[in-house]
C-alpha cells in the first residue's frame, strides 16, 4: 500500500470539495472493509482518503411511515439490523444486510459501501433493487437522485461522476400487503461471497399477486433486475405454478460465468431454486405470516 493523505470532513460540501479537487485520486472512506483490502492489494492507488463518518447526513438512519426509510451512506450494517423499525417494516433488507460479513465486520461495513463497491455479488444490492430504493448523490454541481437498479454500471463501477459521493439511500414506505425476501447460496456458513443471490418483493391483492420485483446477484456483470420474471407473476394466484414460471424466467435472465466459486450450470440452477424459495418467503410476509 502506498502512502496517502487522510481528511475527515464534517459536511457534505467539504467532502465533495476534497474529492473533486483530488482529480480522481481520492476515495470516500466509510467502513473501509472493502476499500482498505483493495488498497493493500494495489487494485488502485489514491492520494487521499476522505473519511465521511463525521458527516451528519451520512449517519442518518430514520423511518417515517409517510415517507419511508433513509439510510445514510456511512451507517454500519449492524445499526441497520438492530433498528426495530427497519426489522419490522423492511425484513427483506435485513435478510441481506445481516449477512454482509461476520459480527466484527458488521460493526464497520456499511450498506452504502456495499452498494458503492459495486460487486456483482453484493448482497445488499438485489434487496435494495426490489425495495425500489433510490440514491441521493452530491457533487460539485449539486444533488441528484438515481435508482439503485441503475447505480451499478459494471463490476466495481457506478454512476458516480468525478467529485461525487453517495449521501444516502431512500426506501419508500412498505406497500399494504407487501413482503420481500432475500436469499443467497454460499459454500460456507458465513464470511463468504454469494455464488448466487436472489431478492423478491410482492404485493397481494384479492388473493393474487398485483405487483412484483425480482433481482439477481452474482449472475451478471451487475446486480440484475429480472423484470420479465416479475411480470409473469402479475395477476396470478401465489402457488407452485406461478413460482415455477417466475423461477424459470429468472434462470433465463441470468448470464453467469464459470469461476472458482461456481459453474454456469450450477449458478443457473441455483437461480431457480432461490427464486422459488424467496417467492415463498416474500408471499408469507405479505400475508403476515412472518418468514413462512
Amino acid at each position: 500500500m502506498r502512502p496517502f493523505d487522510y481528511r475527515a470532513p464534517t459536511s457534505v460540501g467539504e467532502a465533495v470539495t476534497l474529492v473533486a479537487e483530488a482529480n480522481g485520486r481520492a476515495r470516500p472512506l466509510a467502513g473501509g472493509t472493502d476499500l482498505l483490502v483493495q488498497l493493500r492489494q494495489r487494485m488502485f492507488d489514491v492520494d487521499l482518503l476522505v473519511d465521511v463518518k463525521r458527516i451528519p447526513e451520512l449517519n442518518t438512519l430514520a423511518f417515517d411511515p409517510a415517507t419511508g426509510l433513509t439510510v445514510g451512506a456511512a451507517v454500519p450494517c449492524a445499526r441497520v439490523c438492530e433498528h426495530l423499525q427497519v426489522a419490522s417494516h423492511y425484513p427483506g433488507l435485513v435478510d441481506a444486510v445481516s449477512i454482509i460479513g461476520g459480527t466484527a465486520i458488521q460493526q464497520r461495513a456499511t450498506v452504502g459501501g456495499n452498494l458503492c463497491n459495486a460487486a456483482p455479488s453484493g448482497d445488499a444490492i438485489p434487496a435494495l433493487i426490489v425495495l425500489d430504493a433510490a440514491c441521493t448523490i452530491a457533487g460539485p454541481t449539486g444533488t441528484r437522485t438515481v435508482p439503485v437498479r441503475a447505480f451499478c454500471t459494471a463490476p466495481r463501477q457506478t454512476v458516480l461522476r468525478r467529485g461525487e459521493i453517495l449521501v444516502s439511500i431512500h426506501l419508500p414506505p412498505p406497500a399494504p400487503n407487501s413482503g420481500a425476501h432475500y436469499l443467497r447460496f454460499i459454500p460456507r456458513h458465513e464470511m463468504d461471497i454469494a455464488v448466487v443471490g436472489v431478492g423478491v418483493w410482492v404485493v397481494l391483492r384479492n388473493g393474487r399477486i398485483s405487483d412484483a420485483r425480482i433481482a439477481l446477484g452474482a449472475v451478471a456483470p451487475t446486480p440484475l433486475p429480472a423484470d420479465d420474471a416479475a411480470a409473469a407473476l402479475i395477476g396470478r394466484e401465489p402457488g407452485e405454478d406461478a413460482y415455477a414460471d417466475a423461477a424459470r424466467r429468472a434462470q433465463e435472465a441470468a448470464c453467469p460465468i464459470d469461476d472458482v466459486r461456481g459453474s454456469i450450470a450450477q449458478r443457473r440452477h441455483l437461480v431457480g431454486v432461490l427464486a422459488n424459495r424467496a417467492l415463498r418467503g416474500a408471499v408469507a410476509r405479505a400475508r403476515g405470516e412472518g418468514d413462512g
